[in-house]
Order: structure tokens, then sequence, then C-alpha cells
């Protein structure tokens, strides 16, 4: 008797929580045990304030209203399947257009779907068939069930579902995690993928001085921003890569914390919020309230804190490790830079190993534009995929 295949169905999918789930994080709400008030003067920079996370709890608590942004985002033509044995779910909306290009929406973390939500109308009625992957681990996709979920594993299963939904030529974008599976994706699948705009590119940025000789051939305008660049990546490696250096060496352990406390799994994630959003004071000045509570419910009624993590493990313990970004890629390829995100990418760095046809700085936005600058991303991404057809 042979093995049963595995299935290659894609199936409707709708969100539907419990009431019970919604039941049981009101009642760890009310009974959150808080840590000491924060130090005078201290602020941000030990952490999310006190203060602050009381407030924002309070407001989860008693007037965040999931079940209609759960109406909201079961707009969304939304489907799931199975892949290299993890489900898949995905928003697929398409064009009336016959000859839509199809384009792939990738978020990263601590992120979601919610990132591209509010993009797939304008482009469908620009004439492209959308498909939002939530990644494998991430969200509505569920908690992965084997090891081995790197970028490089994600982006052939996105190859492949594409596959399934019959497409053969496709663009590709993303953000954060999202934006280094694209550049994968396109450099492992280049007769397939026709182009991949991002908003960050590991290739981009300078992490050291520039030489005398390589100054030499260099602009003020570009010798400044590499010394812009190699300062943010000393700031971020200083001060605020604790959450990436515990998601890629002890994701297990860091996920009992975080599925057992709902304030525990916001403070881990709202503190990135602030840290690389374009705001000052905190996360609101540039996402919503209620879009921050929404992204954070993706995460915790799914119980994806600890899969979601894995993903940086798994990457950093892959063979090759973060350094497939200096692996030539010959896809055209699309960056969007904002500044106040993580990083201040230089063109001329990543023109070494990719094919950059597009390059757009903004004068605002921060690491997630989808939801702070919405307008600004999807102007620059409908110019990239014109010129693609």
């Amino acid at each position: 008797m042979s093995a049963e295949k595995p299935s290659t169905h894609i199936t409707p999918f709708r969100i539907g929580i419990p009431s019970a789930a919604l039941d049981d994080l009101h009642d760890r709400l009310d009974r959150t045990r808080w840590p000491d008030d924060e130090l005078p003067g201290t602020g941000w920079s030990q952490g999310v304030p006190p203060a602050y996370l009381r407030d924002l709890a309070a407001f989860w608590r008693h007037s965040y209203d999931w079940r209609a942004h759960e109406a909201e985002l079961n707009k969304l033509p939304q489907f799931s399947t199975e892949i290299d044995g993890a489900n898949l779910h995905f928003v697929h909306a398409r064009s009336p257009r016959p000859d839509a290009l199809p384009v792939v929406l990738m978020h990263g973390w601590p992120g979601s779907i919610l990132e591209h939500a509010a993009l797939v109308d304008p482009l469908t009625a620009d004439g492209l068939d959308v498909v939002v992957l939530s990644l494998p681990g991430f969200g509505l996709s569920g908690p992965t069930r084997a090891p081995g979920w790197d970028i490089v594993r994600i982006a052939h299963a996105g190859a492949e579902l594409m596959r399934r939904l019959g497409y053969d030529r496709y663009a590709l974008h993303g953000s954060d995690w999202g934006a280094m599976i694209a550049r994968e994706w396109g450099r492992l699948h280049p007769d397939q993928v026709a182009g991949v705009h991002v908003t960050m590119l590991l290739s981009a940025m300078a992490t050291a001085e520039p030489t005398e000789q390589e100054a030499a051939g260099l602009t003020e305008a570009e010798i400044d921003r590499m010394r812009a660049s190699v300062a943010r990546r000393a700031h971020n490696q200083r001060e605020e890569m604790g959450y990436g250096i515990l998601q890629s060496t002890r994701p297990q352990t860091l996920g009992f914390a975080l599925t057992d406390s709902p304030v525990g799994q916001l403070a881990w994630i709202i503190e990135k919020f602030k840290a690389f959003s374009d705001c000052r004071e905190s996360p609101e000045e540039a996402i919503g309230r209620d879009t921050l509570l929404t992204n954070v419910m993706l995460y915790w009624l799914t119980g994806t804190a600890t899969s979601s993590a894995r993903l940086y493990y798994e990457t950093a313990h892959a063979g090759t490790g973060f350094a497939g970004a200096t692996e030539p890629s010959p896809t055209p390829t699309g960056l969007a830079s904002f500044p106040a995100d993580t990083s201040v990418p230089v063109r001329h760095l990543a023109e070494r190993v990719d094919n950059i046809v597009h390059w757009t700085e903004f004068p605002r936005g921060g690491h997630f534009p989808g939801l702070e600058t919405p307008d600004l991303l999807l102007t620059d991404l409908q110019t990239f995929l014109r010129n693609l057809r």
C-alpha cells in the first residue's frame, strides 16, 4: 500500500476565532501580574514604559473590538493549502484584467498580512493579481511542525504556491523578512520572477567605513550615506538587537513566556514598532492603536510566538546563515527606502550583487510602510510593476 500523497488542494479560508479564546484573553489581561514601575527618566530606553503598556492593555481589554477587525479581514478573499508539510494561509485577489501580472506581498516580524491589506484593492484596480502570503509559522499560517523553515525553504514553498495558482511569471514585494525571502526567491527562480521590489536589502548595508581606495571613487553624498549606514547598524546592534539574538538562539524558551502572557506578547511586539517606526514618543504617532492591537492578535490568537521566532533561529543556523545576500541575483530589483527604517541602504553597494533597476528614497516613513505610509509604498510599487509589464 503506497503512502498517501500530500494534498495539493487550495481551500477557501475564513477567520473565525472561538469566543472562548477571546474570553481567555480577557481573563488573562484582568489577571496580569505587572512589574515594578519604570525608573525615573528612563522612558523607552530599557523597554516599554509600564505606564504606557498599562494604558494600552486596558484599551485592549475594554475598548478594542476584535470581531470588527475580524470582519474587515474576512472581506479579503483568503485561502489555505499545504506545502512541504506546512499550512500556508494567503489572500488571493484577482484583477478583471485577463493578462494581469501577479504580485506576491510578504511581511516580516513582528508584522503580518495586515501590513499589505490596504494595498489589495488599489493593486487589483491597477490590473494586478495580488497574493498576500502569511509566512510559514506566522499568524494564520499556523505553527510550523518541523525544523528547517529558513528563507530558502520559504522561497521554494512560495514558488510552489504560485505554480498551484497557475502562474508562471510574477513579481514579488517584501519588507523585513519578506524582503529577504523575495530576494532569495528571485535569485533561486529567476525564470519565474519578473522583478523583486523590497524595502530592505542586506547587500546595500555598509558594515564599515569606506576605505581610502573606495572613497576615492565616491561622491561626498555617497560617503555620507555609507557613514550613516555604519552608524545606524552600530546603533541597532548595540541597542535594538536583543530580541534578534534571543530569537536566533533560544526561540523555544522565549515562546513559553509570550504564549502564556498576552501582555508579554504585546510588549515584545510593541517595543519594535516603537523602535522601527517613524515616531518619537509612541508608535501610535505612526500606526493607529487598533491596527497595532490587531497585528498583535494575529500572533496571540494563533499561538505563533515561538514558530515565528524560529525563522531567526533557522536562518542563523542554516548553512549560509544570512549570507544569501552576497550571492548575486540577476532578477530586476527595486528598493523603496524609508528614513526611519532599520538600515540606511547604499545603492552602489547593492549594485555589486543585485540587478538594481529602481531606487527611491522617501522623506518619511519607517520599517512598516504598509501601515505607516501606504500611499508612498503603493505609488512606488505601482511604478516598479508597470515597468515590468
